[in-house]
């Protein structure tokens, strides 16, 4: 099998929602959970779970949590990244102590330290071969997953992946253009001059992989996003599990 580049796989990246019926040996599963241990841990508290969700009936109920996406059946591997603060407690209650729970930092570092793991496993799936798409639709109900997963206190689910060997080519979506992400000693706004350019670029996109059912600007796509409530459930959520008290 050709393995590519990390710069190669970083810059054909696709998100693939329809796959093959083709399994991944869990050697492959395996590799790339440990791939995923090897990214940059904050303070090295590795404070990540991974839960790979087998049985059918959970896979059903999850993509029925996650706002009916299929392809979390379809996928032939699921995995659901979670922020872990329960082990490293339980660390510390081995050793008479005890860890002060709550503290929105450590929320951040748990959120942050999963996301570079996460990627860190999709990059290596993609080098060898498989395609993938997060799902970040599990905080739709997240006391749904919650239960379903068997999570404990200081345990939450920050999204999922779907992972299979690709039966489609959905194409790269433009990403912005970088002056307007990547900015000189402070932060300027005089590159959205730039927006009109790749608003055509985006619409372009969608008219051809929609065969010109969908015309949708990034702007559109912004306001459509951005002017609706974004879970308003998940503060109070995080708080019963533990986070972001203080």
């Amino acid at each position: 099998m050709t393995i590519k580049s990390p710069i190669e796989q970083m810059l054909e990246h696709q998100s693939i929602r329809k796959f093959t019926s083709q399994a991944i040996p869990q050697e492959i599963i395996n590799t790339c959970v440990t791939a995923g241990q090897a990214a940059s841990s904050s303070s090295f508290v590795q404070v990540t779970s991974v839960v790979q969700v087998n049985s059918p009936l959970t896979r059903a109920a999850l993509a029925e949590a996650s706002g009916g996406q299929n392809y979390v059946q379809s996928a032939a591997t699921f995995l659901v990244f979670c922020a872990d603060l329960q082990r490293n407690q339980q660390i510390c209650h081995r050793q008479q102590q005890q860890m002060p729970i709550g503290f929105t930092e450590h929320t951040l570092i748990a959120s942050i330290d999963t996301a570079l793991f996460a990627q860190n496993v999709l990059l290596a799936a993609q080098s060898l071969g498989l395609g993938g798409v997060f799902i970040g639709g599990l905080r739709n109900q997240p006391e749904t997953v919650t239960q379903l997963l068997n999570l404990p206190q200081q345990v939450f689910p920050i999204f999922g992946l779907c992972l299979g060997y690709p039966d489609q080519n959905p194409g790269q979506k433009p990403r912005l253009p970088l002056s307007m992400v990547l900015h000189q000693d402070h932060y300027s706004n005089q590159e959205l001059e730039k927006l009109a350019s790749y608003d055509a670029q985006i619409s372009a996109y969608y008219q051809q992989r929609s065969h010109g059912k969908t015309d949708l600007t990034f702007s559109q796509h912004i306001i459509k996003t951005m002017l609706k409530e974004a879970r308003p459930h998940m503060l109070p959520y995080l708080k019963s599990q533990g986070f972001a008290t203080r």
